[in-house]
């Protein structure tokens, strides 16, 4: 295995290596797009899992909405399609012709209206919920959808952005601002959770501003993490959509007095966007470090017997082992490949397995096996007869990786006072800070243009007349967390 590039050295080209080395994914053909491969997919699957029980569980039904969404659908919402314009790809014709084994694109097949390849789906929804809604009995509907999406990316990176990716997408039809606003802030929540308590991915959320709300919503909420080079990464959204899409898609319904009346709306999603964050927020010099409740292999079984001494007595207690775990739920693997111990210890480190067992001769023979935790690199000895405690260790490896991302977080969180105290700071090293803002679009330009930060999101409001913006001076309105990002 190819040895890493330090973090400290070059941290994107650290994290391209992770996640070719470790095969997470890979470059596609078309520029822009990446293979999943099946480790990075399986962790995909178990995260898709939680978050599918916790939507599920919250009342929402899964349903798939067509990948193709005629052009005239982003037409009409006007702040939407500006919002998505420059993204979109778009199908014009219907048929190939070959020509001496050449393909070129069928001139008679030219489509009368040209497609949108999905690159969200509140317009096709909203389209179907016009169908589906007609009386307050028809309400809520709460819909979820995972699927992928196409997003014309100049600048793409493995994971972060890319032309393609997967996502869960979630819509629903409410007869209320209250309830709509409800559960936009259910949803924040269930990410809140996703995130911290199986990604062990410490988050603050906050509304997004003007500039960086989502094209077409009202309020846009979201979820906002730190990476080991402090960047910020938005790893996921919930946003208030209002009457927006209803109204443009004609959406009423009757109430209890047949009075006709608009339909609230929200959407929201995460992507594969989240295996990134994983990558950045846990990951150290060595490799990948997995959190226990999503990682794909949470014990690994190295067998070390190179004279191959007692091959049946030594493979059964190696099979006793592994299906004592199984039995506690445990996701392991026997490495049973040729490798040498060393090269496999590497290996199994770099992939961010967060137990690696040894079971050597010696083990074998006292009933014993070594382990290896990855989050700390300590090793200790463990009676085969206490296999069940491993359960524990596992959760202990989550809530330290938790708390030290959490730490981290917090260690490099400032407060500033006045503009050239925020300079200083950002110039120094990248990191998070709060700070006033008057809420103008125009300061909030102008400090990207100085300092490349952006408002990650809205903290609270301000109604105090004695706390002033950091860079105009004028009476703030916002307390908010301004940084670099991806």
């Amino acid at each position: 295995m190819a040895k890493l590039t330090k973090q400290s050295e070059n941290f994107s080209k650290w994290y391209t290596e992770v996640i070719l080395e470790n095969d997470l994914a890979d470059y596609g053909p078309v520029k822009g797009t990446m293979v999943v491969k099946p480790y990075g997919f399986a962790l995909w699957s178990n995260i898709k899992k939680i978050l599918n029980k916790m939507i599920e569980d919250s009342g929402h039904e899964n349903a798939y909405f067509p990948l193709f969404i005629p052009k005239s659908f982003l037409e009409k919402e006007a702040k939407h399609v500006e919002g998505f314009a420059k993204e979109c790809a778009v199908v014009t014709h219907s048929k190939l012709v070959s020509e001496d084994g050449s393909l070129s694109v069928d001139p008679e097949s030219k489509l009368e209206e040209e497609i949108i390849v999905r690159p969200t789906s509140e317009t096709i929804i909203w389209h179907m919920f016009k169908k589906w809604i007609t009386s307050y009995r028809d309400l809520p509907v709460k819909i979820n959808q995972w699927a992928n999406v196409v997003r014309w990316e100049m600048r793409t990176r493995l994971f972060l952005r890319t032309s393609e990716f997967l996502w869960q997408e979630g819509h629903t039809a409410h007869a209320t601002k209250e309830e709509a606003m409800e559960e936009t802030l259910k949803i924040v929540e269930i990410y809140r959770s996703l995130f911290e308590d199986y990604l062990a991915i410490p988050t603050i959320i906050g509304r997004k501003s003007n500039l960086e709300r989502f094209a077409g919503a009202d309020e846009t909420f979201s979820i906002e993490t730190m990476m080991k080079d402090k960047k910020a990464l938005q790893a996921g959204t919930s946003h208030y959509l209002g009457t927006n899409f209803g109204s443009a898609f004609n959406v009423k319904f009757q109430n209890k007095e047949n009075k006709e009346l608009p339909v609230y709306a929200t959407s929201w999603g995460v992507s594969t966007r989240m295996i990134g964050a994983l990558i950045m927020v846990h990951g150290d010099d060595m490799g990948l470090r997995l959190p226990p409740r999503v990682a794909p292999i949470q014990v690994v079984i190295v067998p070390i017997n190179p004279k191959n001494e007692k091959p049946e007595e030594f493979a059964s207690f190696i099979k006793k082992v592994d299906e004592t775990l199984n039995n506690n739920h445990v996701r392991t693997k026997i490495d049973i490949s040729e490798n040498s111990p060393g090269f496999k210890f590497n290996h199994w480190e770099s992939k961010g397995v967060p137990i690696r067992i040894e079971i050597g001769m010696k083990e074998f023979g006292e009933n014993l096996i070594t382990i290896s935790r990855r989050d700390i690199g300590d090793k200790i000895q463990l009676s085969i007869e206490d296999l069940d405690t491993l359960n524990d260790m596992l959760e202990d490896i989550q809530n330290n990786m938790f708390t030290d991302a959490k730490d981290f977080m917090n260690q490099n969180l400032f407060e500033s006072d006045t503009f050239e105290d925020f300079q200083k700071k950002l110039s120094k090293d990248n990191c998070f800070i709060k700070a006033y803002w008057d809420g103008s679009d125009e300061t909030e330009l102008k400090i990207k243009e100085k300092t490349k930060a952006t408002i990650r999101c809205i903290l609270e409001d301000i109604d105090d007349s004695s706390k002033k913006c950091i860079f105009s001076k004028n009476a703030a309105k916002h307390l908010v967390v301004f940084a670099k990002a991806y």
